[in-house]
């Protein structure tokens, strides 16, 4: 689970940090797409270093859900009849009650930015436009369902990142004394950080300042 989880953040930093690119042009943008379809050039042929990544993103989120089905269904046979008094959980909060709809709501949105901006089968520019182009048509004003869907899904993306490392912490035994504090801002700032990271592009989109 925690190793599963560590893939994912590192490629939702990389992510952020490329998605962000889109604020120095269209120039700009359209050449980190292509470094992504040629990185690794010429020890690797096109594209292959983004599929291993692709495959290693797909199998890690593949097991992360079974870790999260088997994990759930071990506490339920550990403990079939319920506690008698109820006690709030020691990583209780908002996130924990929506990491498994949430989980739910983010796999939605991950197949559907696909077929939006990388198939382009959903995208007004269409599959043969460039990734700029896809980007600005995609979160255009009129569009405004779809910007409001990602928001949604990011700031689910955030509440489940920032439950996720804090349970991380404490399973490594690391919250504890004084670390607890600090380690419990961590998790709550990186994922503050990527939830606003992920959103500037679509908000910019929607407010004119990205075209």
């Amino acid at each position: 689970m925690a190793v599963t989880g560590a893939v994912m953040v590192l490629f939702l930093i990389g992510h952020m940090v490329g998605n962000l690119k889109a604020f120095l042009g269209a120039a700009s943008f359209n050449e980190y797409a292509s470094f992504l379809r040629t990185m690794g050039e010429p020890l690797l042929t096109y594209r292959v270093a983004l599929t291993i990544v692709e495959v290693v993103l797909v199998v890690s989120i593949a097991l992360h859900m079974w870790s999260a089905i088997s994990l759930a269904r071990r506490a339920s046979k550990a403990r079939p009849v319920k506690y008698a008094a109820k006690r709030k959980a020691q990583a209780g909060g908002y996130a924990v009650h929506t990491m498994r709809y949430g989980g739910v709501i983010i796999l939605l949105f991950v197949i559907y930015h696909l077929l939006d901006l990388t198939l382009g089968t959903v995208n007004p520019a269409g599959f043969d436009s460039t990734p700029y182009d896809r980007l600005v048509e995609g979160f255009a004003p009129s569009r405004w369902w779809v910007t409001l869907f990602y928001v949604v899904a990011v700031i689910m993306v955030g509440l489940h990142l920032r439950h996720g490392l804090w349970s991380a912490f404490q399973t490594l035994g690391l919250a504890s004394g004084r670390s607890y504090r600090p380690l419990k801002v961590v998790a709550a700032g990186l994922s503050a950080l990527l939830v606003l990271g992920f959103l500037t592009v679509p908000v910019a989109v929607m407010a004119g300042v990205i075209k």
